[in-house]
């Protein structure tokens, strides 16, 4: 195992920048996703840890060595590709067995790992097979198991459930968690899965047009956003974001909406009266309010979903959402009235988009 280190590194295409200068520490025995919009620079980043794209600017240290100029082979990687990349005339154990075989390893030893792996992945039963004969998440597996057999100091994954259906994307986002558990290796994972990021990584590390937004773990992310792209991108469904302007009165911070509104944020005095923001709250965070109280909307669509209701609102312009842990039932075009929880708005600049200030009551 070892640590990964990138400093100030850049990636062009002649005259087109994808990688602004990136600066990360991933630490040995760590599982980090790289995640954001398609492209980002995700999987350039990635194919430049990989060696399958040359860098224009920077430096790899993968644990102490330099690897610019080292070739994939000998960079001490293994990578899981999205499209299982399997030799389809070779057996489960052929394709497993291949690169220690190129490395001319004993037979005794190559049999040992295969049978581990194979053991370890479920796949003992399925080891004379060919890849026609598999479904597409033992192929996943099999290509899994290629890697694991070379011990490398790094393991690397790009986008490798995107080709499974939903329910197998579950299943196998939780065997490879847990096979980091059990071999903790340094692993870097790219998705633009924000949900399979939020579930498998130890830190998250967001990137928007080639630079990285915010490093942190799942709910650090989730709970204290840098901006409001971050807190856009994290978070399923997306935070809502309404425009406004800041009031401040008695210590407090209220926030006038562009349909005439007003809500009470629970910030003390941030930012400047008549300052220009964006209010969020995350659709999970809203609830229903009294016929009284709360800010109006009105209802465009329900989906029930069985433990919870999803709703549709329009606010003035403004679509937004909120997700009821209730059964729900009213016909749309009726107004709802809605409430946040308490200390769960959040403030954005609207020309900059960085956060203004965490709520002040504690998220826990």
């Amino acid at each position: 195992m070892a640590s990964v280190t990138l400093t100030q590194v850049k990636k062009n295409f002649g005259d087109t920048h994808i990688i602004h200068g990136v600066d990360l520490k991933i630490e040995d025995g760590e599982f980090v996703v790289l995640v954001g919009p398609s492209g980002c620079g995700k999987s350039t980043l990635l194919r430049m840890l990989a060696g399958l794209e040359e860098t224009s600017g920077g430096e790899i240290h993968i644990g102490d060595r330099l690897v610019n100029k080292l070739p994939p082979r000998d960079r001490d990687i293994a990578m899981v590709f999205q499209n299982y990349a399997l030799y389809p005339h070779m057996s489960v154990a052929g394709n497993m067995s291949f690169a220690l075989r190129l490395k001319k390893r004993a037979e005794d030893e190559i049999g040992r790992r295969v049978q581990h792996a194979a053991q370890m992945l479920g796949l003992g039963a399925l080891v004379e097979r060919f890849p026609r004969a598999l479904s597409g998440g033992q192929r996943q597996r099999v290509a899994m198991g290629r890697a694991i057999v070379r011990d490398p100091k790094v393991f690397l994954f790009d986008e490798p459930l995107s080709n499974l259906d939903a329910k197998l994307r579950v299943k196998m986002r939780a065997d490879i968690k847990a096979l980091h558990q059990e071999l903790r290796t340094t692993s870097v994972y790219v998705t633009h899965d924000q949900i399979e990021a939020m579930t498998m990584a130890d830190r998250i590390v967001v990137l928007h047009d080639g630079l990285i937004e915010q490093v942190g773990t799942p709910l650090e992310l989730y709970d204290n956003p840098a901006n409001k792209f971050v807190a856009g991108f994290i978070g399923s469904p997306s935070m809502n974001f309404l425009p406004g302007t800041l009031r401040h009165e008695q210590g407090q911070t209220w926030v006038d909406l562009e349909d005439g509104q007003r809500w009470l944020t629970a910030h003390r005095e941030v930012g400047t009266p008549g300052q220009t923001v964006w209010l969020g709250v995350r659709p999970e965070h809203l609830g229903l309010a009294p016929s009284d109280q709360g800010l109006a909307t009105r209802l465009r669509v329900i989906e029930p979903t069985g433990a919870d209701t999803h709703l549709v609102m329009l606010l003035g312009e403004t679509e937004i959402s909120a997700t009821l842990h209730e059964r729900f039932d009213a016909k749309p075009g009726s107004i709802v009235r809605l409430a946040p929880q308490p200390g769960r708005l959040y403030l954005f600049d609207r020309k900059s988009e960085v956060r203004l200030a965490i709520p002040a009551e504690p998220l826990h």
